[in-house]
């Protein structure tokens, strides 16, 4: 996990100590929306080698939320997307499932800092199995869990691409229903659970290459209530390689270490190309 943590702040700090020269921001709203719709497809017929009929599709809908006046500034960051892949044998299988909605509210200090308020929601749309086990078991569901934190901090930040909140007082609530009361951290027979910790947030946004964009989003959370020094990270990185202006191939890696959840690091990995929509929008007043 050191190695982890000392990679990623290599990453966020490349360009911390940079431009000197404070830039004022303009009044007004930016607003940047992406659509992406990634499919695939294999199909075998007296394939000796073998192989299995699949259909795979993943819809992801983006949106960023900026706004900047005096000395606020504002960021709201909407992040779902669904997938699912049809095995021929199997059936369908999910292969994406997420709703999150990230805030910082900041006020102006110096240089680069603000003062911070967080807020942060975080579900998914359907409900999940585990498919190794026969029959299939139902692990997780809409709202169950569910997780929302909020509270103080300070923000720097330099760019919308660039930007770090540290959040040493984040209350956080875990949410479940009746049938998953006892999991994520929740207490038998109940369907909340608080906690009060330490909250990292980061996220980093650059240009590998021309056509090459690199995507780094990262949480750390720390319970100071229940195992303090435990870590929970939440960490996903998206290249995206521009092909033209509607076509683009992205890849994804997200990794989640939270012993609530689960005993085991888990690890997402998704790869496409497919049609993508995106927008700007500047409103000025």
């Amino acid at each position: 996990m050191g190695r982890i943590i000392f990679i990623l702040s290599i990453l966020f700090s490349t360009t911390f100590f940079g431009q000197k020269k404070e830039e004022k921001p303009e009044p007004k709203w930016k607003i940047h929306g992406r659509f992406a719709f990634t499919f695939n497809q294999s199909s075998f017929t007296n394939w000796v080698s073998g192989g299995e009929n699949t259909i795979a599709g993943n819809l992801n809908v983006n949106y960023d939320f900026n706004y900047k006046k005096k000395s606020i500034n504002w960021d709201t960051r909407l992040i779902t997307g669904y997938g699912l892949s049809h095995l021929s044998d199997k059936g369908f299988r999910k292969t994406d499932d997420r709703f999150e909605i990230n805030s910082i509210l900041g006020l102006k200090s110096k240089g680069y800092w603000f003062f911070s308020f967080i807020s942060n929601f975080k579900t998914q749309y359907t409900t999940g199995y585990n498919y190794k086990v026969e029959p299939k078991v139902e692990v997780s569901t809409f709202f169950a869990p569910a997780y929302l934190s909020f509270g103080p901090g300070m923000l720097w930040k330099k760019s919308d691409n660039l930007n770090l909140n540290i959040a040493p007082a984040t209350a956080r609530y875990t949410f479940v229903n009746n049938t998953f009361s006892g999991q994520f951290g929740v207490d038998e027979g109940k369907n909340t659970a608080f906690s009060l910790g330490f909250n990292l947030a980061g996220y980093f946004k650059f240009n590998l290459m021309e056509n090459i964009e690199m995507e780094n989003v990262l949480t750390i959370y720390t319970d100071y209530l229940a195992n303090i020094g435990n870590f929970d990270i939440d960490y996903q990185t998206n290249i995206r390689f521009k092909v033209n202006k509607h076509i683009k191939m992205q890849m994804t890696f997200h990794t989640i270490i939270d012993d609530n959840s689960s005993s085991k690091v888990q690890f997402r990995q998704l790869f496409g190309l497919g049609v993508n929509y995106s927008f700007h929008e500047k409103v000025t007043y």
